[in-house]
């Protein structure tokens, strides 16, 4: 029998007219989402869409199954809603502490996805510089929830939500950019980087990633935003190390993937027990394709295609 989830996969799809867009919606890879959407066929024993050069149709069967998917969902939607006001999540506020690059690369999707399940909760949000800042606030009652690198000694409930993958992004015509989607960061030790300011998270992990290297980066620019520093680095300034999830859809310079990777704990904590609507977020941020976006995943891939690796 299909599953609920299913069924919103076939309802998203023809409703957004492509995997890809649809796989976007839904914070999956086209991938993961093709392969879950061929086990549907298998359980129907047909084809639901035909594939075109354009985007995707409705098979005849296809089309006897929408109507009920869509009921289905919405029926959902209506019991998830039910339950929600049950348990006092359908109106509140949500309190959320959290870095920088963060509320920039991972946040913008999970609160979307939040207004649309949780319409009547508002979010209240704090943003910090730096770890330990965050914990401290977080500490002295600034928040319900913080999503962060692992606070050191904290006391309270701590959930493991991922890990934060880190890429060097440059220009398009950098040097550096020729062959596969790989580089080592010794090999980008003699050149001038992009650079965050001292009081930056963002600041002390460049520098313990080039020494890890064995060297010093040298500095062309300072920003204190990892937005601003993909652009500089797309304008030719000289690499930056960012976030995976600070890289936009249709960013114009190279991306590569350091070698070996680097990567970054991520997690949310509380002082207590999570409440119903924090425990809700926090579900939503452990459910979802966050840290390393399919945009970035699919660039990715076709660069290393690219070089035959």
């Amino acid at each position: 029998m299909p599953t609920l989830r299913q069924l919103e996969y076939l309802v998203a799809i023809v409703d957004e007219g492509s995997f890809t867009r649809a796989a976007e919606l839904l914070h999956l890879t086209q991938p993961g989402l093709s392969h879950q959407f061929q086990a549907l066929e298998r359980e129907i024993g047909a084809p639901l869409l035909e594939r075109l050069s354009r985007g995707v149709r409705p098979t005849p069967a296809g089309r006897a199954m929408l109507p009920h998917a869509r009921a289905a969902v919405a029926e959902a939607e209506r019991a998830s809603a039910a339950a929600r006001r049950a348990a006092g999540l359908a109106t509140g506020e949500l309190q959320l502490a959290t870095l920088y690059s963060i509320s920039y690369g991972l946040l913008p999707a999970a609160l979307g996805s939040w207004r649309r399940s949780h319409p009547g909760v508002r979010v209240r949000l704090f943003e910090h510089r730096r770890t330990e800042e965050l914990a401290a606030a977080m500490a002295a009652g600034q928040a319900d929830l913080a999503v962060g690198p692992p606070p050191p000694g904290w006391e309270g409930p701590v959930r493991h939500l991922g890990t934060e993958e880190f890429l060097v992004v440059t220009s398009a015509d950098d040097p550096a950019a020729a062959g596969a989607p790989r580089i080592r960061l010794a090999d980008l030790a003699e050149r001038e980087w992009v650079h965050f300011t001292p009081d930056s998270g963002l600041a002390d992990l460049l520098d313990q990633a080039c020494a890890a290297a064995g060297f010093r980066p040298r500095v062309a620019v300072r920003t204190e935003q990892a937005p601003a520093a993909v652009n500089y680095a797309a304008g030719g300034l000289g690499p930056t190390l960012v976030p995976a999830n600070t890289v936009p859809p249709h960013y114009g310079g190279a991306v590569l993937r350091p070698e070996p990777r680097i990567e970054r704990p991520l997690t949310g904590y509380t002082r207590t027990a999570p409440d119903p609507v924090t425990a809700a977020f926090l579900d939503l941020l452990a459910d979802q394709e966050l840290l390393t976006p399919p945009h970035v995943r699919r660039r990715l891939r076709r660069a290393q295609g690219a070089a035959g690796g």
